[in-house]
């Protein structure tokens, strides 16, 4: 099975921006956690590399050769058990649980910010069924996205999730759940929490539960599944999930197109799906991001669909007729963003010269999004600092779609006005940057993410962003997890000024 590794191991030291209330695990809670079965390790190389994932501040701390948070202990079971006992044992001693897949997030969703125990998932690796008749898998938490789909694709006649997001590489099925994630081909598939149909979660205490899984739909109460889905670890451990899956497509076909204005191309994809098609891929360009990706001076439209034939034939004719006022360009330039579509490559680099680069996913409805575009993007432009700012729209529904903004910034030096306590000169433009762009779009009443969720970052703007209904999430947590063990400092919950 794949194992990635987000960096190579640095030999830094941990930093003091977290106060992980630890000292090191007791002799005899080590003892309890190998005496599980699970692997267990306190070796300080292994617990800095997994203390961080693809938030882009890790990035910079890995890249300064930095960790501000560690894990007293690496732990890795292999099975529901050894989840079960390794947590019952935390819960018994009131010791933190930070769960990690791939660590693939981009929100220091499992960044340990109270030490503890890193609870790596990794090892649960096994796609326990698959039900070509019913169209379902039944998969363990830690098997990453391209293992999942060779073994879909080799089953039978050939199945996909259709699950593709940028972090295919890198990302476990578990992560997935955990942040609401979304694939590039989510207009034809869904995200993920359209996909779950059941899930088994390790509650903090020890004890597991399975939610749903019985059917395509039911009316038994509330879907228990979603409580979990979404929850970044802090409710529980989901250990596995029963998923929907669909037949390989027979058919594909690729189109592209460049508009005037970024509105104009935003107003093509919401008649496209306003009359019922949904092409798999239908990805906008504003003109900064066409040039950079495509070498086009126009807002370029990729789109991309697979399907049954028929399906394709006739969700492609839609896409025709709703962009004919559009230039018609060579589809060739969908296969240019297919080439190079998961390439992050150049973040690490970029940090280490001081490069702040960074995106913002939010979701809102149509009639908003004009002018949450126009808004996002002003803010950022006016942060000291900024190099570049630009947006595309990345995911796309019948009742709205979700934008993703790019800045690129470069600071020398930190401003003693700044209200950012310790950070440097980097952290504090990026701080500065998200501020800006999470008020515009908290005051348009849009969505502050679609599907990177919300983890250390962007704590601090949940409760405002959920309102009346955050205080029924606090209800939740102190009902399901009293001791405030897992993955403490994240949504919100808890301390609010840890990053």
């Amino acid at each position: 099975m794949t194992e990635p590794t987000l960096v190579s191991p640095l030999d830094g030291d941990a930093g003091e921006r977290f106060d992980t209330g630890s000292n090191g695990l007791s002799p005899a809670l080590l003892a309890t956690l190998r005496a599980t079965g699970a692997e267990v390790t306190d070796d300080r190389t292994v617990r800095q590399e997994a203390s961080r994932d693809w938030w882009p501040v890790s990035i910079g701390w890995a890249a300064q050769g930095r960790v501000t948070a560690l894990a007293d202990v690496v732990v890795r079971p292999a099975s529901l058990e050894q989840v079960a006992a390794v947590v019952a044992a935390c819960h018994e001693t009131r010791t933190p649980i930070t769960p990690a897949g791939g660590r693939s997030g981009v929100n220091g969703g499992s960044v340990p910010v109270k030490g503890g125990v890193l609870l790596d998932l990794t090892a649960l690796d096994r796609i326990v069924s698959i039900d070509e008749t019913s169209l379902t898998v039944t998969v363990e938490a830690g098997v990453f996205g391209p293992d999942l789909e060779r073994q879909l694709a080799a089953t039978g006649s050939g199945y996909t999730l259709g699950h593709w997001p940028q972090s295919m590489d890198l990302s476990t099925v578990g992560g997935w759940l955990a942040c609401r994630g979304a694939g590039q081909y989510s207009t034809r598939y869904g995200k993920i929490e359209d996909m779950v149909r059941g899930l088994t979660v390790v509650l903090p205490d020890g004890s597991a539960v399975t939610t749903e899984g019985t059917g395509p739909r039911a009316a038994t109460g509330p879907n228990l599944s979603q409580l979990f889905v979404g929850a970044e670890g802090t409710l529980g451990v989901i250990t596995s999930a029963t998923l929907a899956i669909h037949p390989i497509p027979a058919a594909e076909q690729r189109l592209a197109f460049g508009f005037r204005t970024f509105d104009d191309g935003l107003e093509a994809c919401r008649r496209i799906l306003r009359r019922g098609a949904t092409p798999a891929v239908l990805r906008l360009y504003d003109e900064i991001e066409s040039e950079r990706n495509f070498g086009v001076t126009s807002c370029v439209l990729i789109v991309l669909d697979e399907a049954d034939p028929a399906l394709v034939e006739a969700t492609m004719a839609i896409v025709s007729d709703e962009t004919s006022e559009a230039e018609a360009l060579d589809p060739d330039v969908v296969e240019r963003w297919l080439s190079h579509r998961n390439d992050v490559s150049s973040l690490a680099p970029l940090w280490q010269a001081k490069y702040v680069v960074e995106t913002i996913e939010m979701a809102g409805p149509w009639a908003a999004l004009p002018g949450v575009c126009t808004q996002v993007l002003g803010a950022l432009r006016s942060i000291e600092g900024t190099v570049v700012a630009s947006v595309h729209q990345s995911h796309a529904y019948t009742d709205g779609a979700c934008l993703y903004f790019t800045f690129v910034g470069r600071v020398s030096e930190r401003s003693s006005e700044e209200p950012y306590g310790d950070l440097d000169a980097e952290e504090t433009y990026y701080r500065a940057c998200w501020d800006a762009a999470t008020a515009a779009i908290d005051a348009a009443g849009c969505a502050i993410s679609h599907h990177h969720g919300i983890g250390l970052n962007r704590a601090r703007f949940l409760p405002h962003a959920l309102g009346s209904s955050f205080a029924l999430l606090e209800l939740l947590k102190e009902a399901i997890d009293p001791q405030a063990i897992m993955n403490p400092g994240k949504l919100g919950l808890g301390e609010r000024s840890i990053w």
